[in-house]
């Protein structure tokens, strides 16, 4: 659509800033009342005088409510309750268990054992052993039929609807009245249980309480006794068979060690075994007493050979030798006294040389015969050595033989011992179940930490809740009744109705300081108008960036508390690129085309929580933007969103049912148009369609921007 008031800023008349400008007439083509929609919205105000007109149908019935329900709690016969406590910990004594667990520790107790312990407290074994101890039976508390039915049961009954008392046993209609006043639960995050009875007789449910604790307890030492009996009578069982089945075993072991002749020595080893490592033994002697000999004579030799001193601890502890070797050392020193005073060639001295090679020569002789000796005790060592090996081939033949033997041997005796130790287990559990069994006080999983006392306090009913339960049930009642037939009234359909003008949003006041306090004004001002201010148009007098950056700010400032989409149908706008998240999505020429979802062409602005649909990425396809299909899509979106804000641009080529129909104008006008020209402009865009114009003062401009609207 062409707007021809774009032209009319050439009319020279100044601005004036001095006085506010006269104010529009107000229009016709506004919305009647902003906060009232099509179907008609609540109004409270007209339920509550709804609700005063009819006080007498809430007032009557919620009195009346509250005087049968005071009747009707004075009448119930009271009941009062009584509770005892037990904790269970598992109270066995550490010198009652079995040695191999009386290093473990028991003493703790999982939530399934305490709801176990509960549930034993629910027994009908135990229920029956209070119920006799008591004498509940004879009460006609818990009997119903020893005091007569109620007329009202009775035809209950006879309806099918309630079970007949005279159809049931007596201890039928006990156990039903006695679980009927008892509770048992375990403590949260404890190991405590709770026992509450209730009755019509304080001291009976006091008592009550109290033998259904001290009845468990016997239970649980009852139940351990019979469990030890038990476990010592099988025991005794299994352990006469044992016995013989041992005996059996040591005798097929004796037998058949006498028939293979596999006897048993010292050290608890067969005959053969024990000679075979005797000889072994000796064989490793001899063998080592040969070496050492061989070694000791050889070293003797070698000594004789080389002609050095014989230093062989054999030769130097031989008598003779010691002897021989003394006698040298005299001789010596005889000789050395007389060379200080004879000449070599001197007869004595000659004498004690030659006695001394004497008996140099005695002595080697002597080392020979130490050599051979040893030489001769290495033959007889070796021929023993082979004589032992002999022997010893002789044992290992002999022992290979009986190997078979041997092993089926050791088989018995693992049976046997096998048999033993079981017999033994046995006869020490047997032993420790029998002083067990004996015990009397054996200890109970629990104990009575807390006895039940007599209340005089009735738990049932509780008056003042029930009576003020039934009271507001009956206020709410009635009063949800009138609200709710108010509330079909006023929401009914109705016809067709005239709706009372209003007047538009007035334009700005010339002397606004900055155009961000310009559009935050506007935001709010389209905030309050309801359906008329969802869709918003923003046209301006010239093909600049000012359109985008406004179309922005007032989206920004209206996603604050609202779901806002800015639709750009400018095509490739700078701004709009600049915080798009995806500029490069397709738009809605490309959604038209159907090579685009509505998922695809949404973006996100990058600085605030507003959504951005863009005109297409294909401008020759701008033509699309002209066709009634259009109108589908800006439908589309606004179902989706609180506000949808459309950036026209100059709206030079774009249809009237695309930018005006139900949409409302915000106009950035050329700075120099008149009033009179603002006045003109008015009139044109709500004859065009639009419900609502704002022309703003000045375009919003980057540098002016508040912080969290500025673009990016």
């Amino acid at each position: 659509m062409r707007l021809a008031f774009w032209r009319d800023w050439t009319n020279k008349l100044p601005f004036q800033f001095s006085s506010p400008a006269p104010q529009p007439a107000v229009s016709q083509r506004v919305i009647a009342d902003s906060q009232t929609s099509e179907l008609g919205d609540v109004d409270l105000r007209v339920i509550w005088r709804k609700l005063v007109r009819n006080r007498g149908w809430v007032i009557v019935p919620t009195v009346t409510a509250l005087v049968l329900s005071l009747m009707i709690v004075n009448m119930i016969t009271p009941r009062y309750k009584s509770e005892a406590r037990i904790l269970i910990d598992g109270r066995e004594n550490v010198f009652l268990r079995p040695n191999g667990e009386r290093n473990d520790d028991r003493t703790a107790v999982d939530a399934e054992a305490v709801t176990s312990q509960v549930q034993l407290l629910l027994s009908r074994d135990l229920a029956r052993e209070v119920i006799k101890q008591n004498k509940l039976a004879e009460l006609p508390e818990f009997d119903s039929v020893l005091k007569g039915i109620p007329i009202w049961k009775a035809l209950l009954a006879l309806a099918g609807i309630g079970r007949d008392p005279f159809q049931m046993t007596p201890e039928e209609r006990v156990m039903d009245a006695y679980f009927d006043r008892l509770t048992a639960y375990s403590v949260d995050k404890s190991r405590v249980v709770v026992i509450e009875f209730q009755s019509r007789d304080p001291e009976l449910a006091a008592r009550v309480a109290n033998s259904i604790a001290d009845g468990y307890l016997i239970l649980q030492q009852a139940a351990r006794q019979n469990q030890t009996k038990s476990a010592s009578q099988w025991l005794l069982v299994e352990i006469e068979g044992l016995r013989k089945k041992v005996a059996d075993a040591d005798a097929r072991v004796e037998e058949f060690r006498s028939k293979s002749g596999l006897l048993v020595g010292t050290n608890n080893t067969t005959l053969s075994n024990q000679q075979l490592g005797e000889l072994n033994t000796q064989v490793s002697n001899a063998r080592a007493a040969k070496a050492d000999a061989d070694a000791k004579a050889r070293a003797i030799k070698q000594m004789l050979d080389s002609g050095k001193p014989i230093e062989a601890s054999e030769v130097l502890n031989s008598e003779l030798i010691r002897r021989l070797s003394e006698q040298r050392v005299t001789l010596r020193a005889q000789l050395a006294e007389q060379s200080s005073t004879l000449l070599d060639r001197h007869p004595r001295i000659l004498e004690l040389k030659a006695q001394i090679a004497d008996i140099d020569r005695q002595i080697r002789e002597e080392a020979s015969k130490v050599s051979r000796a040893l030489e001769n005790d290495a033959r007889i060592a070796g021929t023993r050595a082979d004589s032992l090996n002999a022997s010893l081939d002789q044992v290992k033949r002999q022992a290979a033989s009986t190997n078979g033997q041997d092993v089926q041997l050791r088989a018995f005796e693992r049976e046997a011992k096998a048999q033993r130790d079981l017999l033994e287990s046995y006869l020490a559990k047997y032993r420790e179940a029998t002083t067990r069994e004996n015990i009397e006080a054996a200890p109970a999983d629990g104990r009575i930490i807390s006895r039940a006392t007599v209340s005089n306090t009735p738990a049932y009913p509780k008056k003042l809740p029930i009576v003020l339960i039934a009271t507001l049930a009956m206020f709410l009642l009635t009063s949800g009744y009138i609200t709710t037939t108010e509330l079909l009234r006023m929401t009914a359909p109705r016809g067709a109705t005239v709706r009372a003008p209003v007047p538009p949003i007035r334009d700005t006041h010339p002397q606004m300081t900055t155009s961000v306090t310009e559009i935050e004004q506007l935001s709010a001002q389209l905030r309050n108008l309801g359906e008329a201010g969802r869709k918003i148009t923003i046209v301006g007098a010239h093909r600049d960036e000012s359109v985008a950056l406004t179309a922005l700010t007032l989206a920004r400032l209206l996603a604050r508390n609202a779901k806002v989409v800015v639709a750009d149908l400018t095509m490739n706008s700078p701004t709009m690129a600049a915080v798009s998240s995806d500029p490069s999505a397709p738009g809605l020429t490309d959604l038209m085309q159907g090579t685009a979802s509505f998922g695809q062409i949404i973006t996100k602005d990058r600085l605030s929580g507003v959504h951005m649909v863009g005109a297409g990425r294909d401008p020759s396809q701008r033509g699309l933007l002209q066709l009634p299909r259009i109108n589908m899509a800006i439908d589309a979106l606004l179902r989706a969103y609180d506000h949808v804000v459309l950036d026209a641009g100059t709206a030079s080529d774009l249809p009237s049912s695309l930018i005006a129909s139900q949409a409302h104008a915000v106009v950035i006008p050329d700075p120099k148009i008149t009033m009179q020209g603002r006045a003109t402009m008015r009139d044109q865009l709500l004859a065009s369609g639009f419900l609502g114009v704002t022309i703003l003062m000045s375009p919003v401009s980057n540098a002016s921007a508040a912080p969290g609207v500025r673009a990016a």
